[in-house]
Order: C-alpha cells, then structure tokens, then sequence
C-alpha cells in the first residue's frame, strides 16, 4: 500500500468516526469548497457548506444511524495529486456501493465528489 493510499483510507476512517458522533462541523475540512455529492437517494448538493448542512439535519434525527463507507479500492494517479476511491457503505438500515475522488490540496486529501448509490 503506497502512502497516498494510506493516507485516504485515514482519511475516511476519521470521516466515519465524526459521522457516528454526529459532529457535522468537523467534516468541514475534508471537503473540497465546491464539492459535489449524490446521495443514495439521488439528488445533487453542492459545496461543503451545504454537504456539511446536510449531515447537520440528518443528525438532528434521534433514530439516525451513522453512515460507515468502507474502502475496497484506492486508486492514485500517476502524478500523485488525484485518488479514485470505491467501496460499500451502510447506515440508517441501508447499503450499497459508493466512488469518491479525492485531490490532494495544499499537502492534505479532500473530497472533491461522491456518488452513493442504495443497492439493499
């Protein structure tokens, strides 16, 4: 496993752990400024204000339960500044597969997009 892949799948360790704490604001930092995802459910939120707003309602809710995204694949690009991550992910009694890129920004990983797709 090469560093930069080390690095990611920390990466999203810790995005699992703030997620089961239900500490939106600190997810802040793994995100990219104009970040883009797509939730399970579709739809499209723009930005890492509004991604990190998202998870802030969702938490509000006393039955949610955290989301857990588990890599199966990191793939870093030959220059060593873009990652292609793909894997499951479970929470609120569903599952299914998910892609995240991620650039490397002033020496750390951020989350440029997802696409969370409900299989189950």
């Amino acid at each position: 496993m090469t560093a930069a892949e080390d690095a990611i799948r920390a990466r999203r360790r810790l995005t699992n752990k703030l997620i089961a704490a239900k500490e939106a604001s600190r997810l802040r930092p793994f995100f990219t400024a104009d970040a883009r995802l797509i939730p399970g459910g579709g739809g499209l939120i723009l930005g890492a204000t509004a991604i990190v707003e998202a998870f802030a309602a969702q938490f509000l809710d006393p039955g949610f339960v955290a989301y857990v995204r588990t890599p199966e694949t990191v793939e870093i690009d030959t220059d060593g500044d873009v990652a292609a991550e793909t894997g499951r992910w479970t929470g609120n009694g569903q599952t299914g597969a998910y892609m995240a890129a991620w650039r490397k920004q002033t020496g750390q990983w951020v989350i440029e997009s997802e696409l969370f797709v409900t299989l189950g």
